[in-house]
């Protein structure tokens, strides 16, 4: 007889009889072998760092339930993955039961948990005041607090490279850094951040910052911040278009760019979603008879939105309607509903080990920069947004020649064929690097494609001085056309390299910038004067 139940989408799911024979069987041996350990006092803490205090391994009830807890997981997963079902609606039973199992976890509750109860009891309840206290200033501010927000301040602590406002614009700012070397490559450095984000995930501080790392190896860095449109706006910055995005973001910054540096051409370096910008503004910009772009850098970039992870659980046809009638003709999507969204990627550790420490044992999160940045999100154009999700994470268009247009103009990125530097991150759990490799696929030009260890943000900001983490390369075709048709093949002939892999970029992107030329003492131009000191009013504006 096969278990049965009814998943949340109605759909009836079930799993076969020898299956399910072989689940419960595992689950009763391991129990028994859990519940024998117990009564002779040999019960070891589970490798799971929820459970790792000491007071949960002198506690020998509250580590059974942890052991309890664990295997229950792991046979609710392996329901899951043997539940006989199309592997669309197994994601979303996994990622469901992956939300109610890490919820129920019993080290989210005081009653369960011996860590917070010998907190209480050696605080005098102290934590549970202090916790209480923390609960309701979270409550009044509408998020969970991750880290000592007042450790840091926009343009004195993070974003600090020194630099001006050269242009500005209904949606974005120009900003151009100031050379840190006397030297510089002829051609400048265009960097386009996501807009879902706030650009200085790319400038934290002096020694984890991508831009003055750059900067400092002797490129002229120009970089656009995104505006953060707020609900009390009346210019009509609501009703952007991705269109909007294209022409008066992307491809105005590089026209103020060339002019302000006096090049024809400049690089182009784009990140996440800014990478697909990026990407599509080109292929824009040579259907309307420009190239002003030399080389290309896409960092965990999306181009074919075929695999694109844990996000797919919330792409459906009804999901698209939904926004569509709700934003497509104008609104904003909340930078708060955005990062929830992101959060509950990742449950455990960016929700509810901060509910554990922040509420149950009163604790303050230490000051974080990373942490900082990701509580400071962007609200979005509401047609910008539905135009982006249908037509690339549910209909996955911009990978087809001229499926979409832009003002009349069919965009194809298989017409792109300048040197390309593809990055991607091996734990990207927003980004699959599967992903990123299969733009190898579409662009045309000679490519270099790299991997590096970590995740989404953890694996692009990894300065060199740090020494951590690792990435793989080719090493033998460093500049190639014919990447392997597949990821795995890729990287089954790829070398793993110690450390950062920004200086492979670096070196890469030196050899497509041109001569070295002396540093302009002024920034801007005669039409592109500075408006202000970087980092720019944009990026200080807080979503409400």
């Amino acid at each position: 007889m096969s278990a049965s139940y009814q998943s949340e989408w109605s759909i009836p799911v079930s799993v076969a009889p020898d299956q399910l024979a072989q689940i419960q069987a595992e689950f009763s041996q391991e129990w028994l072998r859990i519940t024998s350990s117990a009564q002779q006092g040999t019960l070891e803490k589970p490798a799971d760092r929820r459970f790792a205090s000491k007071a949960w391994q002198a506690s020998p009830a509250s580590l059974l339930t942890a052991h309890a807890y664990l295997l229950s997981a792991k046979a609710m997963n392996q329901m899951v993955d043997a539940a006989q079902v199309s592997e669309p609606v197994r994601n979303r039973l996994r990622f469901s039961v992956m939300q109610w199992l890490e919820a129920v976890s019993p080290s989210n509750f005081m009653a369960t948990n011996p860590d917070v109860q010998s907190a209480l009891v050696e605080s005098g309840g102290q934590s549970l005041q202090k916790g209480i206290t923390n609960f309701l200033h979270d409550l009044q501010k509408g998020r969970l607090t991750q880290t000592d927000e007042s450790g840091f301040e926009l343009g004195k602590t993070v974003g600090i490279t020194e630099g001006v406002v050269v242009y500005q614009n209904q949606l974005m700012q120009l900003i151009q850094y100031a050379p840190l070397t006397e030297k510089v490559h002829q051609k400048p450095l265009l960097v386009v951040p996501p807009c879902i984000n706030k650009f200085y995930i790319l400038d934290l501080q002096p020694d984890n910052s991508f831009v003055r790392h750059a900067v400092a190896q002797g490129f002229t860095v120009f970089l656009v911040s995104w505006r953060n449109p707020l609900p009390s706006d009346t210019d009509g910055i609501d009703t952007a278009t991705w269109g909007d995005y294209l022409q008066h973001g992307v491809l105005q910054a590089i026209d103020v760019a060339c002019d302000v540096s006096g090049q024809k051409q400049i690089n182009a370096l784009g990140f996440c979603v800014g990478g697909t910008l990026l990407s599509s503004a080109l292929a824009l910009a040579h259907a309307q008879g420009k190239e002003q772009v030399g080389a290309l850098t896409l960092l965990t970039t999306l181009l074919d939105f075929n695999e694109t992870g844990v996000l797919d659980v919330f792409v459906d046809e009804l999901h698209a309607q939904a926004r569509e009638r709700q934003l497509g003709a104008g609104g904003l999507m909340p930078a708060q509903e955005l990062g929830t969204t992101f959060s509950f990627l990742r449950p455990s550790e960016l929700v509810w080990n901060y509910v554990v420490s922040n509420y149950l044992k009163g604790e303050s999160p230490p000051a974080f920069d990373l942490l900082f940045w990701n509580a400071d999100g962007t609200n979005l154009p509401g047609p910008f947004f539905t135009w982006y999700f249908r037509n690339t994470y549910l209909e996955n268009n911009l990978k087809v020649p001229g499926r979409v247009k832009v003002d009349g103009h069919a965009i194809d990125l298989g017409v792109l064929s300048m040197p390309a530097y593809i990055y991607g991150s091996r734990e990207d759990h927003i980004v699959p690097w599967e992903a990123a490799y299969a733009s190898t696929h579409i662009l045309r030009g000679p490519l270099r494609f790299v991997l590096g260890a970590s995740g989404h943000i953890a694996g692009v900001i990894n300065p060199p001085a740090k020494k951590r983490r690792s990435y793989w390369a080719q090493d033998t075709d460093a500049l190639h056309t014919d990447a392997p048709g597949s990821a795995q093949a890729w990287l089954d002939t790829a070398t793993e390299h110690t450390g950062s892999w920004w200086p492979d970029w670096s070196a890469w992107l030196a050899a497509q910038s041109g001569p070295m030329v002396d540093a302009r003492e002024k920034l801007g131009n005669k039409r592109y004067t500075p408006l202000q000191a970087a980092p720019g009013d944009y990026v200080k504006v807080r979503a409400v």
